[in-house]
């Protein structure tokens, strides 16, 4: 069977590698269109102290989470060793011995259900200080031991090359959808026709554009995020935490070679325009020194910019597209796509395929649009 993949971000490329792995015939095929959200994202794998409340989503996040170790792994038996993924624990701030204690509670009730949360403690200021040390003396932290971070840009060339090693093609280009008596051909790519028989359409938020010719609507929409890179040489950052302060939906996380990342605007509405604001910058270094004001005496290296594909609510637009035989779409993931997007790709795979799953897909059916609200 082949399958072209469109689109060769972390969801792209983890499902080229997924398919490949089942035994497919893959083509990924990306446009490298500036702005891509795993080139730009710092992921984040802890869904376990997020407040949202959807249990279809949270449920989908938990697995994505556990695949994590498993994944890596396997990537690794490939030689695949260079992945940003390390185990390092995040930090959930709080503003006070209240709300800290509701925090533990509220993640330990979770740990029953996914053990991989790990340990789960509160933390005095000093205690999270010794853990991440730009951040204020009295900021109060609950620890949460499971958690991890990746580096996006190097995941998805990871699964990519490991795709490769599994026999799939790589093609660069932008890709035309081609449709015929209400399935799925292939894509027309620089002039020539790629015959398939199934294609996933993982294009992030230019997945509604790539949809239009088989005459399908998708509710996704491009957000900007901006997102702030900074140096502390010589402090070795490599294990520090995720911090993750509560409620403004901003984040800080640490890589290796003494870079720390600040995130990131959540900018709706900003359609596909590929800029560095005066405004963005301020309100991601606004709100990381708030809590770090250690970062200050930092060096400023670089702001990276992507389009989250924005769905009609916080679920994936993820599943077979009705009416349209042998198409699969995986987007929508939004702010979650670097915790979610290898596990949503490796269930496109399995569902282009044939393949059977355990995941109930119902909940995120690619064609549901907002309540009570058209596509515009």
């Amino acid at each position: 069977m082949r399958l072209v993949v469109v689109g060769s971000g972390v969801v792209g490329a983890s499902c080229a590698y997924a398919a490949s792995c089942l035994g497919a015939e893959v083509v990924l095929v990306d446009a490298a269109a500036a702005g891509q959200a795993t080139a730009a994202g710092a992921g984040i794998v802890c869904p376990w102290s997020s407040r949202v409340d959807d249990p279809a989503w949270y449920a989908f996040a938990c697995m994505s989470a556990r695949q994590y170790p498993r994944l890596i792994e396997d990537l690794g038996e490939l030689g695949e060793t260079n992945t940003g993924y390390r185990r390092v624990g995040a930090l959930s701030l709080a503003d006070s011995g209240e709300q800290q204690e509701g925090v533990r509670q509220r993640i330990l009730a979770r740990r029953a259900g996914a053990p991989e949360i790990g340990d789960v403690e509160a933390l005095t200021g000093a205690e999270a200080r010794g853990l991440f040390p730009p951040l204020r003396a009295d900021c109060l932290a609950v620890y949460v031991g499971g958690a991890a971070r990746v580096d996006g840009r190097l995941l998805a060339a990871s699964l990519a090359r490991a795709a490769v090693r599994k026999g799939a093609i790589i093609r660069d280009g932008r890709a035309q959808l081609l449709c015929s008596g209400g399935r799925v051909t292939g894509v027309l790519l620089g002039g020539q026709i790629v015959a398939a028989d199934a294609v996933v359409a993982a294009a992030g938020a230019w997945t509604r554009a790539f949809l239009e010719p088989a005459g399908v609507t998708v509710a996704v929409a491009p957000q900007r995020g901006q997102i702030a890179h900074l140096s502390l040489e010589p402090a070795d950052t490599s294990r520090w935490p995720v911090v993750l302060p509560g409620g403004s939906g901003h984040y800080m996380l640490a890589f290796d070679g003494s870079r720390v990342v600040a995130g990131a605007t959540r900018e709706t509405g900003a359609g596909f325009d590929y800029r560095v604001t005066p405004g963005g910058l301020a309100e991601i270094l606004g709100q990381a020194l708030a809590v770090a004001p250690g970062l200050a005496d930092g060096t400023y290296l670089e702001t990276r910019v992507g389009f989250r594909p924005i769905g009609p609510d916080i679920r994936p637009l993820l599943g077979p597209v009705p009416g349209v035989d042998g198409l699969v779409v995986a987007t929508g993931l939004g702010a979650s796509g670097l915790t979610m997007g290898p596990y949503a790709g490796a269930v496109a795979a399995r569902a282009a395929l044939g393949e059977p799953d355990a995941v109930d897909l119902a909940p995120f059916d690619p064609l549901r649009l907002p309540p009570g609200r058209p596509v515009s």
